[in-house]
């Protein structure tokens, strides 16, 4: 059976030797996130600061920092959903085993929540400048919550059956909120809240909204995966937790949830924003100050032993990275069902997840041509850009599972290299421009503005991949430091950027023309123009990083012999990606030097974090 609250949740970790209690005082402005940030990327224990400076409540960090321990946290349960989401994808294969109708049926009455009357959450009350004030990075608009679950029903239908339960980043204070009484509410594209807040504008009335924190376990997971819209997350936590999940009803509001931790009761007034940010965000930098909806608090509530979890983002891998991992193991067998012909997908952490998706799908329609070429994969191209989350991939690339038995979305550089081979830049590049992308993402022309380019690559290869830089390779003034990323893809270092968003380049253009025929750079399928291409060779993660958070695919992809016809746009010679940071773009996070040395103290012999950072 799984945990019914976040406190038997933490005895069970500290039992078993997965938890450790920080005794030392430590500070909520940025200490306790690098804290959070260093022990997650060592693979530490969870952390439960017990001494938070200028707060009463405890802090618990790192709960979901391992993949182990979060499949440890759901050890009661996850075969079973496991079992479920995979005969999910196959619903034959389950009814001809009914040794398994038992336990699913027990799992099946796990979904719907339990209303209960009592709740510890409403035993206490307390106001937004009493809860912990975590500021991230340095030049954070203010304290967020950083694992909030964002809880609305359907103004068109209330009820559990048509609520939402996301995970919407909250900023507490800060900018132009009135203390204690508001807080923003930032939601991406595609989330659920934007649909009931849209349903609540129809009817000029105000969207209730409850903002818990804490709880079981299953709550935070349920609040980011990516259900279909007919399935409330909240069902989706009871199964995951064992346990129908306890609901306290109130009368013309949103339910409780009566085992977290605390609850921020308020409401989404019509047509009111404010500025909400900057803030440190998962692409690894600042998402910059925008107005988004605000939430009028009306009560603020905690149990009596509240405790307050919490994470830190940052440029990948960070504790939300453990979130992709496990999610990615659990929807992985629907991914066949959700779109015919696919077999496998593949967010690319490293590139801050909506930028770079890689997929695997098959090429069945013309068997019987010589020389196959893209035609059912860009039909399952199109479909994975229309399907829930993954419709903010930015670079989407595909290929045939026909052409390599061991091709693997997971091997990133086998990948690439497989679709390098193959690629044709003259008719395998596929554009949808003016289009919506990810909100953090600035590389488009405008906030949730850009494009996204599909790479789909069929049939045996057409070129040997370079796997040394020539002896020679001249270069046009300015363009220095040529560096192999993998074979056939080459970065080299450009002057800095200074065109205006949104618009191309005439350097790079220029770049492009420069090169006559016979020229070495010829022999790269890939080139990408960076700001310091040692940093970008020096690992795989950094060329990911790089070349897909910096790039809008209509403004900054360019070509060696590139030409339009009947408005296809290609090239015959290299591809050329402008991956360098542009002048608008938001500064990548940095650490605060004084915040180090604290923490480099406290991991010192004898002080309270040695042998664990």
């Amino acid at each position: 059976m799984g945990y019914r609250n976040l406190s038997a949740c933490v005895r069970d970790l500290e039992r078993t030797g997965q938890l450790v209690r920080i005794e030392a005082e430590v500070d909520s402005r940025l200490e306790v996130a690098a804290i959070q940030r260093r022990v997650c990327q060592a693979k530490g224990p969870a952390l439960l600061f017990t001494r938070v400076r200028g707060c009463r409540f405890p802090m618990l960090a790192n709960l979901f920092g391992t993949l182990q321990r979060t499949r440890f946290l759901f050890r009661d349960t996850l075969e079973t959903v496991e079992r479920l989401l995979r005969f999910g994808s196959d619903p034959v294969a389950l009814l001809k085993n009914p040794r398994l109708w038992p336990g699913v049926l027990l799992s099946a009455g796990h979904l719907p929540p339990r209303t209960v009357r009592k709740a510890p959450v409403l035993a206490c009350r307390t106001s937004i400048d009493q809860l912990p004030q975590l500021v991230c990075w340095p030049k954070d608009g203010g304290p967020f919550i950083t694992l909030p679950l964002v809880y609305s029903e359907s103004p068109d239908a209330p009820g559990f059956r048509h609520a939402n339960l996301g995970m919407y980043r909250v900023q507490l204070a800060g900018n132009r909120y009135r203390v204690n009484r508001e807080v923003g509410l930032h939601y991406q594209l595609h989330r659920g809240l934007g649909v009931h807040h849209a349903q609540a504008l129809r009817q000029r009335q105000p969207l209730p909204v409850n903002i818990f924190v804490g709880g079981p376990p299953a709550l935070t997971l349920a609040a980011i995966m990516p259900l279909p819209e007919d399935m409330p997350e909240i069902c989706f936590a009871g199964l995951l937790g064992g346990r129908r999940m306890e609901m306290r009803p109130q009368t013309g509001r949103p339910a409780i949830a009566a085992q977290a931790d605390f609850c921020i009761c308020g409401t989404v007034l019509p047509g009111k924003t404010l500025p909400e940010g900057p803030f440190g965000d998962h692409l690894g930098y600042y998402s910059l100050q925008h107005d988004f909806p605000v939430l009028e608090v009306k009560a603020v509530y905690h149990r009596p032993d509240a405790i307050w979890p919490f994470t830190s983002v940052g440029r990948p891998p960070q504790e939300d990275s453990i979130f992709g991992a496990f999610i990615h193991q659990l929807t992985a067998p629907l991914i066949p069902r959700l779109v015919n012909g696919v077999r496998a997908v593949n967010a690319v952490d490293a590139a801050g997840v909506h930028p770079l998706l890689l997929a695997i799908g098959s090429e069945r329609y013309t068997p019987y041509e010589p020389r196959r070429q893209p035609r059912e994969l860009l039909t399952q191209a199109q479909a994975l850009l229309g399907t829930g989350q993954l419709s903010l991939a930015k670079f989407l690339l595909i290929a045939a599972a026909e052409d390599a038995n061991d091709l693997d979305v997971g091997n990133v550089a086998g990948f690439l290299r497989h679709l390098l081979e193959r690629v044709d830049w003259r008719r395998d590049l596929h554009f949808q421009t003016r289009t919506s992308i990810d909100t953090l993402d600035y590389s488009g022309p405008a906030l949730h503005q850009g494009s996204k380019v599909v790479i789909a690559a069929c049939g045996p290869p057409i070129r040997t991949l370079p796997t040394a830089l020539p002896s020679d390779m001249p270069l046009p003034s300015g363009y220095t430091a040529p560096r192999l990323i993998l074979p056939g893809l080459l970065a080299i270092q450009a002057p800095p950027a200074a065109s205006p968003r949104g618009e191309a380049d005439a350097r790079i253009e220029a770049f492009c023309a420069s090169f006559d025929a016979g020229h070495p750079i010829l022999r790269f399928p890939w080139i990408v123009l960076v700001d310091n291409s040692d940093f970008c060779a020096r690992s795989l993660e950094n060329f990911l990083w790089t070349a897909f958070t910096r790039s809008d695919p209509a403004i900054d992809l360019y070509g060696i012999e590139a030409k339009t016809q009947l408005k296809h746009w290609g090239c015959a010679g290299p591809l050329v990606l402008d991956a360098r940071l542009k002048p608008h773009y938001p500064e990548p996070l940095q650490e605060d030097p004084a915040t180090l040395r604290r923490i480099e103290d406290l991991a010192a012999c004898g002080r309270p974090l040695h042998g664990i950072l």
